[in-house]
């Protein structure tokens, strides 16, 4: 090996150690972001941070917030201090993701997903919930209101993932580029700000505080794999088949300036399911409870308080 050769090894040894991430110490995060009202409870044998929080015995059936990808259950902060007063909110981090732990068959396909949410009302003691799903965490949602709509009163997706797109067609594995496998080893919180970016209809309310709080919730050990194997086990099945089966009554929040997942989709699942309805905030974008909890609650209450006859379409 020649001395240019032997320069460019050390070059790319320095930069792979400049940029290397490793993951931090469970013991430090919990002591961050492990609140005293959280639990982590094993569920079909997976360790699972939960967040209880409002009456246990209110005159609603408990709300429960399932974030997006890469998020924890801090996201819904904003609007789970709106509805604590009179409501009961459960939060969870999905496997993998916040503090809860890897999956323990390092199985993220939806279908378990669903189990493990169904196992997660069983142990909490809930028969009934109004469910409010983001992003992929909106997919959840609505696959688990057509599996068991005896277990959901009223649905609520905000920006739900769940149609083809770039990369993912139905009931065929998603092509993932090689290149994402990097995450397990290096991510840089600048990287992390500018993917966080677009799922604000305005940057500038993206706060540092919320980019640490991201970057340091996907260090959790094992995190970056468990993200990884969930992209690479997302295999979509064409929501044309099960839309139409979701009846109870669900509400749609879209902001106009999503970058991910266009509002155009939201005529999609107004198309296919029976009794939906849309709100759509001009300036905000994929996580408007997230970037403007207070605007972006109203309508979530106004369609939760409606009393059961209301039909909201």
């Amino acid at each position: 090996m020649g001395l240019l050769g032997l320069f460019f090894l050390v070059v790319i040894g320095g930069l792979g150690l400049y940029l290397y991430t490793p993951d931090r110490s469970r013991s430090d995060l919990e002591a961050r972001y492990l609140k005293p009202n959280d639990q982590i409870i094993s569920v079909l044998g997976t360790r699972i941070r939960v967040r209880d929080s409002g009456p246990q015995d209110g005159k609603y059936p408990p709300v429960i917030l399932l974030h997006g990808f890469g998020s924890s259950l801090e996201t819904w902060d904003g609007w789970a201090e709106l509805l604590e007063p009179d409501r009961r909110v459960l939060r969870l981090d999905l496997p993998g993701s916040g503090l809860s732990f890897p999956d323990i068959n390092g199985d993220y396909s939806d279908r378990r997903t669903l189990a493990l949410l169904i196992g997660l009302m069983d142990a909490k003691g809930v028969t009934k919930a109004d469910l409010v799903g983001n992003s992929i965490g909106g997919r959840i949602a609505w696959r688990f209101a057509e599996a068991y709509p005896d277990r959901v009163r009223r649905l609520v997706l905000v920006s739900p993932d769940g149609f083809a797109s770039p990369g993912f067609e139905y009931d065929k594995p998603p092509k993932v580029p090689p290149l994402l496998s990097v995450i397990v080893w290096t991510l840089p919180k600048s990287l992390l700000k500018l993917n966080l970016d677009p799922s604000y209809g305005d940057p500038k309310r993206l706060s540092p505080q919320i980019v640490t709080r991201y970057h340091d919730l996907m260090l959790a050990p094992g995190s970056r794999a468990a993200l990884l194997a969930r992209t690479q086990q997302t295999i979509l099945s064409d929501p044309a088949a099960i839309l139409p089966n979701v009846r109870v009554p669900t509400l749609l929040l879209w902001g106009q300036k999503d970058a991910l997942i266009p509002v155009s989709n939201a005529q999609d699942y107004l198309r296919l399911m029976p009794n939906a309805s849309l709100v759509a905030f001009p300036n905000l974008g994929h996580v408007p409870f997230e970037e403007a909890p207070t605007v972006s609650i109203i309508p979530l209450r106004a369609f939760l308080d409606e009393p059961e006859s209301v039909n909201p379409r």
